[in-house]
């Protein structure tokens, strides 16, 4: 699972990347200017090390992403939980919701998830 960890930069990185991928590393180079000041060396560097990790990959100077958004947030949704509520959905919802009110429509969509997840 490690696999999908990444550091907030690598982050900012692959968000940049689903967003526009299939992108040529060329144009990569430019965005990552752009958007997050980065130098051409390190926007090599970073997809040079995520290329090694297994989470995209370069191809005839084609960047894709191997790791999809929804895994990495999959992973990170999980760390949270139990890093920081000793993995207890109801005390991470609990903190989340605080004052809030949510909707009926979001109430019953929030349903349907628990009930799709339910073990029998």
């Amino acid at each position: 699972m490690e696999k999908y960890k990444l550091f907030d930069a690598e982050l900012k990185f692959m968000n940049i990347i689903w967003e526009r991928e299939p992108i040529g590393s060329g144009d990569l180079v430019k965005v990552c200017n752009e958007k997050l000041g980065w130098k051409k060396s390190t926007t090599y560097t970073v997809l040079r090390k995520l290329c090694n990790r297994g989470i995209l990959k370069n191809e005839k100077t084609i960047v894709t992403a191997i790791i999809k958004k929804e895994e990495t947030q999959r992973y990170e949704s999980h760390e949270v939980v139990d890093k920081s509520f000793g993995g207890s959905l109801p005390k991470f919802l609990t903190a989340f919701f605080g004052d809030k009110k949510i909707s009926r429509e979001e109430a019953e969509e929030l349903k349907k998830l628990i009930d799709s997840h339910r073990e029998e």
